[in-house]
């Protein structure tokens, strides 16, 4: 087992990788350095192996797929994430590393929002979805984490052994925050500084269909994470439009004794029963994520007494 291991997955990253991967190196001496390539046509894979990174492959594309791999195959006590594009400087690296081998934490978030990322990142629509996607977690599930969308991450063995990755592509860090706010793993924050793009380098980030997918990602977690508020949310909604549908039958019965719309009517009644049904899938639900929530617990305490087992032996 690493003591650390840095994972830097990349896809076509020819212009920065060398430089991501020596000061990786220069930032934490004692780590392995992995670099996975997935399906570059450049010279990545060449440049980074020439730069003394442990060189893999995974070769159904996308990022979320990336880091399925690297979180199956690599055994650390401390990961650190970062992207190959020189975004993120590796300085902040060696202070993310303490709080996972030091102080308990499972996930470090590198955070760019609260210093430069603003002013550097020349992309607005960018800029907007950030904020949106961050207000939007911590609204709906109760959290304070400060950058939601970052690529640089610490992360502790129970939390990569434990993390079941869904998504296929950049939508992998929403999942990764939510899945650790609802789990109750310990979030930590460090202020990171973010750096553009250098000239020639290319985003492979696809601001509207890749920003859809998090929206999607986020609708999907709620829905799985809390059934019961996201239920009762669409049994209200339900149940609102089928009294106002109802309360102009209502008046034209008190003021005539007659009944003239039955198909609205009964269309009200079946709203309604869909509202009831709906409440009632939300509690049922709940249940069952409660019981994933004592399953998980279970699964986590295994896998850091596995990781302390480990340490023993070494």
């Amino acid at each position: 087992m690493d003591k650390i291991a840095v994972l830097i997955p990349c896809y076509n990253e020819e212009k920065t990788i060398a430089k991501v991967v020596a000061d990786a190196k220069a930032a934490l001496p004692e780590a392995v350095i992995y670099v996975y390539d997935n399906n570059s046509t450049d010279r990545t894979a060449e440049l980074a192996k020439a730069a003394g990174a442990v060189i893999r492959h995974e070769y159904m594309q996308g990022k979320g797929n990336v880091i399925r791999r690297m979180f199956r195959e690599i055994e650390a006590r401390c990961y650190i994430m970062v992207d190959g594009d020189d975004t993120y400087p590796m300085e902040f690296a060696p202070e993310m590393v303490d709080k996972v081998l030091n102080h308990n934490a499972d996930m470090v978030v590198g955070d760019r929002l609260s210093s430069t990322y603003f002013s550097e990142n020349k992309r607005p629509f960018h800029n907007m979805g950030n904020s949106l996607v961050r207000s939007s977690i911590n609204r709906l599930f109760g959290c304070d984490v400060k950058d939601i969308m970052t690529g640089f991450r610490a992360f502790s063995y129970g939390f990569v052994k434990t993390f079941p990755v869904l998504s296929k592509g950049f939508e992998i860090e929403t999942e990764m925050t939510i899945h650790a706010v609802y789990n109750h793993m310990q979030i930590d924050n460090v202020v990171v500084e973010y750096r553009d793009r250098p000239e020639g380098s290319v985003s492979k980030l696809n601001t509207y269909s890749d920003g859809f997918r998090v929206l999607g990602t986020i609708f999907r977690l709620y829905r799985d994470y809390k059934p019961f508020g996201f239920f009762s949310l669409f049994a209200l909604l339900l149940a609102v439009i089928s009294v106002l549908f109802f309360i102009p039958v209502l008046l034209e019965y008190i003021a005539t004794g007659l009944v003239l719309k039955f198909p609205t009517l009964i269309v009200c009644g079946f709203v309604m029963l869909a509202a009831i049904q709906s409440f009632f899938a939300g509690l049922m639900l709940s249940n069952m994520a409660q019981k994933n929530r004592r399953d998980f617990e279970y699964r986590y305490t295994l896998v850091c007494e596995k990781e302390r087992r480990q340490r023993e032996e070494e």
